[in-house]
């Protein structure tokens, strides 16, 4: 539920209120895949889902780790790197490779298998990326983005971009901004959504000040890789529950000084911070400084779906049903896995046996 906006404006006041922070979720370390930690933020029980945004994690994997042969139908995984390198391989044929700053947006649509594995490159030690937990380990986010009814039938597909082929805008000296879907501060990704969206990736040097455009129907949130940023407004509320410990009585004093939205938030590093929305004029805009620290961060919008999500592991569909046939369909291959029968990829540790 979202709180009604209380405002802090005159009549005579032009200034727009913005959106604000209506909750921060701390996204704890857990093992995932073979070898693989992640920290997720959406997909969780603190946040099920943010339409049309499913899951989103942080993740690490060691040389030897990775995510074997595994299907997915229903949706979009994007995958974003930050240091090391990938491989990808799927049961159609497709092979390729993404190192830092590379993307890779696939589409599931009506079903795909496919393996994921770290690869050691010769240009890894050179990585620039701070959050690596050292220069062997693979360090990247991905995305899962929902797709409509229509598209779950869709065909397989994949828009991969190098680093140099996506967009960087620079409004401000101490402000880079890549637009890796979506359009920011005249850069347009080339990157086409079937769910509409934006996906920009922040790095903000200390002492910088900020507005990004958001449209108005779009649900929105920002997610910290390191350093400290403050955003929006203020914030209405928080969940606390899932930061350890010794950090929780810090994080309600933070939501207790900022219940009035009397000052933006401050977002520290592993946090999502969820945005208000509303059919407001004034809620298109979210600002953003920076005080005696650099940030990097991501900001992430998309128009909700207002479907049904019933999701089961690795398929999202739009009812009990329709997951009943598709596991049917994967455990029988038919119906966009046929090709799954007999495939099993190249990449993954020898004697892997998909089992689901």
């Amino acid at each position: 539920m979202i709180p009604s906006r209380i405002s802090r404006f005159s009549a005579s006041s032009f200034v727009a209120a913005g959106r604000h922070i209506l909750k921060s979720i701390y996204a704890a370390e857990r093992p995932e895949g073979m070898g693989a930690v992640v920290r997720r933020s959406l997909g969780t029980i603190q946040m099920r889902h943010h339409d049309p945004f499913l899951l989103l994690d942080e993740f690490w994997v060691e040389p030897n780790g990775g995510f074997p042969d595994h299907p997915h139908r229903g949706f979009e995984t994007v995958t974003y790197l930050l240091s090391g390198h990938i491989q990808h391989e799927d049961f159609a044929g497709h092979k390729g490779k993404i190192g830092p700053g590379d993307l890779q947006w696939m589409t599931a649509g009506r079903g795909i298998v496919h393996c994921e594995m770290p690869v050691k490159d010769a240009d890894d030690t050179a990585s620039a990326d701070t959050g690596a937990k050292d220069t062997l380990t693979t360090h990247g986010l991905q995305l899962w983005v929902n797709l409509s009814h229509k598209d779950k039938s869709c065909d397989p597909q994949y828009q991969d971009r190098r680093d140099h082929q996506i967009p960087r805008a620079h409004p401000k000296e101490g402000v880079t901004v890549k637009v890796i879907a979506g359009e920011a501060h005249r850069a347009k990704s080339e990157v086409h959504t079937r769910t509409p969206a934006i996906y920009l990736d922040y790095k903000m040097k200390p002492h910088q000040t900020i507005e990004q455009r958001i449209p108005r129907d779009y649900a929105g949130f920002a997610y910290m890789l390191s350093g400290k940023a403050h955003f929006g407004d203020g914030v209405a509320s928080t969940a606390p529950s899932t930061r350890p410990r010794e950090a929780l009585d810090e994080t309600r004093n933070r939501a207790k000084s900022n219940e009035n939205r009397s000052r933006p938030f401050e977002g520290r590093a592993h946090e999502a911070l969820i945005l208000s929305q509303g059919e407001d004029a004034d809620e298109d805009i979210l600002r953003i400084q920076t005080r005696d620290e650099e940030a990097h961060f991501v900001v992430l919008a998309g128009q909700p779906l207002r479907e049904p999500i019933v999701q089961d592991r690795l398929f999202v569909m739009n009812s009990q049903d329709e997951v009943k046939q598709t596991l049917e369909d994967f455990r029988q291959f038919k119906n966009g896995f046929e090709k799954a029968k007999e495939w099993r990829s190249d990449i993954a540790p020898k004697g892997y046996r998909l089992k689901f």
